[in-house]
């Protein structure tokens, strides 16, 4: 049987593994094995790295921001690093930024349209599992030959949908914004935020009629607009794990906004 002393001494060492410490002269949130580490992982926020360690992973520092802080910069050229990001769209710009300053060596991503810091450690797990490196991210992928060529069945066109002019305007706006915007019964705009704020805002609103905003369609969304009456929703994209509700309505840009 170990003795108390033996006993304290691994309860301790549990316990600082649950503090978040602070790396470099920015303050970014860190996990306490982050400069003991040769193998790194840089997350969007504070939150991604708390989940991170209550998973047992804890050689991790965060971004805090959009701006990729000078200490990442240095860090990505002395240690082995790997960028796990929420997989929406914040998380496609955060990685483009990445990808020009700093020198990461693989890219994890959470499930599509979930944060990092809402993930289970099973799929934490998995996007660690399924990390792609830098220097395959974007090569093409080889097109597999069907063994017999078919001709494709042609099938029926879906018909397209008419969209009210406020809405389509309002669509054409906000693309690439990370904004969203608030319609009334007369399709007037009562109000703009950011798509950050959304979900809580929502859960306030009255009298909204259609929601649009520059981002992916989640099932917390769609439950919200479902118990406040909201007719419409109309975003970028709708995530693969949203279940369709009747009273709801879902639409992405793509719908709307036809190219020239």
């Amino acid at each position: 049987m170990p003795s108390v002393d033996e006993i304290y001494k691994e309860i301790s060492e549990t316990m600082k593994v649950g503090k978040v410490e602070k790396f470099g002269p920015e303050d970014l949130p860190a996990g306490p094995t982050l400069e003991t580490s040769k193998e790194i992982y840089v997350v969007e926020g504070r939150a991604d790295i708390i989940n991170l360690m209550r998973c047992g992973i804890s050689n991790t520092v965060a971004l805090e921001g959009a701006k990729v802080p000078d200490s990442i910069k240095r860090l990505t050229k002395e240690k082995e690093s790997t960028a796990l990001l929420d997989g929406d769209r914040g998380g496609d710009l955060i990685l483009k930024e990445l990808l020009q300053v700093t020198n990461i060596k693989y890219v994890g991503r959470a499930p599509r349209g979930k944060e990092i810091e809402e993930c289970s450690c099973k799929e934490i797990a998995e996007a660690i599992a399924s990390k792609v490196a830098v220097a395959d991210l974007y090569k093409p992928k080889k097109a597999e030959r069907p063994e017999k060529q078919e001709r494709p069945e042609k099938r029926p066109e879906k018909p397209k949908k008419e969209f009210p002019e406020p809405m389509v305007k309002a669509a054409k706006a906000l693309v690439g914004s990370l904004e969203a915007v608030l319609l009334n019964e007369k399709l007037e705009q009562t109000e703009k935020l950011p798509v950050s704020q959304l979900a809580e805002r929502l859960q306030q609103a009255s009298g909204v009629d259609t929601v649009i905003f520059d981002g992916i369609i989640t099932q917390r969304i769609v439950d919200i607009a479902s118990e406040k009456n909201i007719k419409r929703i109309i975003a970028s994209r709708v995530s693969e794990a949203v279940k369709p509700t009747l009273n709801v309505e879902l639409d992405t840009f793509q719908d709307l906004i036809t190219p020239n």
